[in-house]
């Protein structure tokens, strides 16, 4: 049992219901109960559908962490169930089903990155296939039968897929029933979500009054833009990993869009509010210049998965081979035997074949004095340091 303290302070209630909140659903209902020093059940369920979490993920995450400091049960659910069937809610094509062993393989770790936001000795941690998979063909029947086909096909992106003549399955149509569901068995106050989620969570609500509990709450929040300028999202590769090194993790906030620095400053971190708008008024006024703004969203990100230290020495990091043109003290380093190919030494940092092949292409691959590398098959005969993007290094070392 939590034994925090229920806080009912006004102003923290009132941050909690707008910053970073794009809906609530009842908010009058939701405001009142916050007042009212009831601890309440907040839930927020993640599929492992990818082995690291990034900063799209963290918005609702650090959601979750407000309810906790105001003293309230966080229900955080990895969904390995639910990964199985798969949430179109922001796709444009139907999601492949993932095998039961990849599901594992990402699960393994999402608890633990979860740790970098949340006090986990306060959490209570689930997996729904503890009580989707036991689930009856009549139980989901008398789950289905509180939903009608004409409210999935209304939504959005269903709608769009269906008048250009692409394929729904039914297995899609599952899915918010068994995210539903889940606010049933963990009898959810709160439900968090992204906003491409709404169908998702209110589905918890019709469910929640059919086995006699009250329905719950719902706190709807933004989907961040990524590097690329696109919604963050794994299968597009435009993320910032919660478990990426500082350096990295540094540089890739420096690469990512100007017109991103004040919404990151608000969803993405915790400095004051007060901060915040003064950091969007200087920009505004010209005041700020948009590298040094990136650079303290940069520091401020970092040192929330490390350390202020790490967020120092990651920012010393850029700053030598940005501005003064040198490389990093600490990068990525390997062995090779003479004669090893380029894709050989590559292939180390996680990279696939294909997307190697793309970066040489684009010249997005160079030795550090700026001789370009095209062809990834050409032998490495003396050690070298290499410039993968515009902000990763791996020096190899020829044995």
């Amino acid at each position: 049992m939590n034994a925090t303290p229920i806080s009912t302070d006004e102003k923290a209630i009132d941050e909690l219901l707008t910053r970073g909140v794009s809906e609530v659903i009842v908010k009058d209902d939701l405001h009142k109960k916050l007042l009212s020093g009831r601890q309440l059940r907040v839930k927020l369920g993640i599929d492992p559908t990818s082995p690291d979490l990034h900063l799209g993920r963290a918005v609702p995450l650090l959601k979750l962490r407000d309810f906790q400091n105001l003293g309230h049960q966080v229900v955080f659910i990895v969904g390995d169930f639910t990964a199985v069937i798969g949430d179109t809610s922001d796709k444009e094509a139907e999601r492949p089903m993932l095998a039961k062993e990849v599901i594992e393989k990402n699960k393994e770790h999402y608890f633990e990155q979860a740790g970098k936001i949340l006090d986990l000795s306060r959490v209570e941690m689930r997996y729904n296939s503890e009580w989707l998979s036991p689930l009856t063909y009549r139980e989901i029947g008398e789950h289905a039968d509180l939903f009608s086909v004409a409210d999935f096909i209304a939504r959005e992106n269903i709608a769009k897929r269906l008048t250009a003549g692409k394929r729904v399955s039914l297995r899609e149509l599952l899915y918010p029933l068994m995210q539903g569901y889940d606010s049933v068995m963990v009898e959810a106050d709160v439900e968090l979500g992204g906003t491409d989620q709404k169908f998702n969570v209110l589905a918890g609500r019709p469910l929640q009054q059919h086995f006699n509990q009250e329905p719950q709450n719902v706190v709807l929040g933004p989907l961040i833009d990524g590097l690329d300028g696109a919604k963050m999202s794994s299968s597009r590769g435009n993320t910032i990993a919660l478990t990426a090194e500082p350096s990295y993790m540094y540089g890739q906030v420096m690469s990512m869009n100007d017109a991103l620095v004040v919404n990151y400053f608000e969803v993405c971190t915790r400095l004051p509010m007060s901060e915040v708008e003064e950091i969007k008024n200087a920009l505004a006024g010209g005041a700020l210049h948009p590298k040094d703004a990136k650079m303290r969203l940069a520091r401020e990100i970092v040192a929330m998965y490390h350390r202020k230290e790490a967020a120092q020495k990651a920012e010393e990091d850029w700053t030598k081979t940005f501005s003064e043109g040198g490389v990093p003290e600490s990068v990525d380093q390997m062995s090779i035997q003479r004669g090893g190919t380029y894709a050989m030494a590559l292939e180390s940092l996680g990279e696939s074949k294909s997307e190697l092949r793309r970066l040489a292409e684009a010249g997005a691959i160079s030795e550090v004095s700026g001789e370009k590398i095209i062809d990834l098959n050409k032998s490495i005969e003396r050690d070298i340091v290499l410039r993968i993007g515009k902000h990763r290094f791996l020096k190899i070392v020829v044995k």
